[in-house]
């Protein structure tokens, strides 16, 4: 039975919008301005350039296959199911599990700023706090997730726009000039590091299925959401780093859009953005596992992942949030903020690498353009390799992490793909 089309474009693009301005934007702006410093606008614009042309990728495959899932489905549409589409698929899973312990981390470093007294036992306890919270009510009342989605989005949302209004005569545009500028080699990381804070819009696909007039909506609400994310941390950044002074914001990193409120609105400001903060990257976990959660549904379904996580009560897949939240606890707890944000970025950027070459593969199919869906194949990719390469030299055991998951991904495939699938599913590679 097919689903009624309920969502219409602002609905849509509300997705996209939501995906984005998740808990990301809190976590990474100190990130990038540690790279880039009075280029941080540029490595924003960057990395929003990197998703626009990917966001027409998944704006093609969605009026195309429209299918609640989403990127697993468009993997498996232009490589079909063997190995290189399951890797992927499971690849997508434990993305998310790192966005989950990225934006616990943030919850955690916002939460610390309401204490005097800092210490090691109180940032896991947050983090974990952070994690456990939202799996609960994913365990309890899912309807609760995706009907308050829609007036999360709209706070955060404000929340920034306050800031952004607020700050603008305060900007000193001397702390833009040229000569503050990091290389083009760093500006260029920096955007790639935060460009986990434009991970979201891809969440349009799965709801393509509910979209109404999906061949005039679905394009829109890629583009109109990615164009819309890409003003607002523009803005943001130019406020950050045009109010505040980089030694500020640096020796406040893990919080740096509490300090970016403080010149306009004071210590008030500070206290409402921190708020603000635990609310975003709260309910961004709690958005993430109720998706996450789902997702390991569907590929036990599809016999990707073991049996156990088609278990589910009263339509809550049961197994998938325990799962999702036993493997987020230990990420989170084990990998500092940099390594997370870099493990995030990179796992995305490949994952959107497959999905552009999937389009350029697919472009006669899907009346895609040859020449865009090449560059989107060729932005992403670059991108990653240039991020690997930089996090090779400053920070090598993120690099070994994101290619033990690629590995997991990969061995768990070709061993389950063949030993479990093959037999009761009747798959073999």
């Amino acid at each position: 039975m097919s689903k009624q089309r309920s969502i219409g474009l602002l609905g849509a693009i509300s997705i996209g919008v939501g995906g984005m301005v998740g808990g990301g934007i809190f976590a990474v702006l100190g990130e990038a301005v540690s790279l880039a410093h009075g280029a941080t606008v540029m490595a924003f614009m960057i990395a929003g350039i990197v998703a626009l042309f990917t966001s027409y990728s998944y704006a093609k495959l969605s009026v195309s296959y429209q299918n609640s899932g989403g990127t697993v489905h468009f993997v498996d549409m232009a490589f079909g199911e063997n190995l290189l589409s399951g890797s992927v698929n499971l690849m997508l899973w434990l993305s998310y599990l790192v966005t989950i312990s990225l934006y616990a981390v943030a919850f955690a470093s916002y939460g610390e700023t309401f204490f005097s007294q800092k210490s090691s036992l109180l940032h896991h306890a947050l983090i974990s706090i952070a994690i456990i919270l939202p799996a609960l009510i994913n365990l309890v009342s899912a309807s609760f997730v995706s009907k308050s989605e829609t007036f999360i989005v709209v706070i955060k949302v404000l929340l920034l726009v306050l800031i952004i209004v607020s700050g603008a005569s305060y900007v000193d545009v001397d702390r833009f000039a040229m000569s503050e500028w990091e290389s083009p080699f760093s500006i260029v990381v920096a955007g790639m590091i935060i460009f986990v804070a434009y991970e979201g819009f891809e969440l349009i696909a799965n709801a393509s299925m509910e979209i109404k007039e999906p061949e005039k909506n679905l394009p829109r609400a890629f583009y109109g959401s990615v164009i819309f994310v890409i003003l607002l941390y523009v803005l943001i950044a130019i406020i950050s780093v045009g109010t505040v002074p980089e030694a500020q914001l640096l020796e406040a990193k893990d919080y740096a859009l509490a300090i970016a409120a403080k010149p306009a609105l004071g210590q008030i400001g500070f206290t409402i953005v921190a708020i603000a903060a635990l609310l975003a990257t709260f309910s961004a976990i709690n958005a993430t596992i109720y998706g996450n959660s789902r997702l390991s549904y569907i590929l036990a379904v599809e016999g990707e992942l073991p049996k156990i996580l088609t278990h589910s009560k009263h339509d809550i897949p049961f197994m998938g949030v325990v799962f999702t939240l036993g493997f987020s606890l230990i990420l989170a707890n084990s990998i500092d903020l940099n390594a997370i944000a870099i493990i995030g970025s990179a796992s995305f950027l490949l994952i959107f690498f497959v999905v552009n070459v999937a389009a350029f593969k697919l472009r006669r199919d899907i009346r895609a353009n040859t020449m865009i869906t090449l560059i989107a194949s060729l932005l992403s990719l670059s991108a990653l390799g240039i991020l690997l390469f930089y996090t090779y030299q400053s920070n090598p055991k993120a690099i070994w992490i994101f290619l033990a998951f690629i590995i997991i991904s990969y061995l768990f495939e070709l061993f389950y793909g063949r030993l479990i699938r093959g037999h009761f599913f009747g798959k073999r590679y």
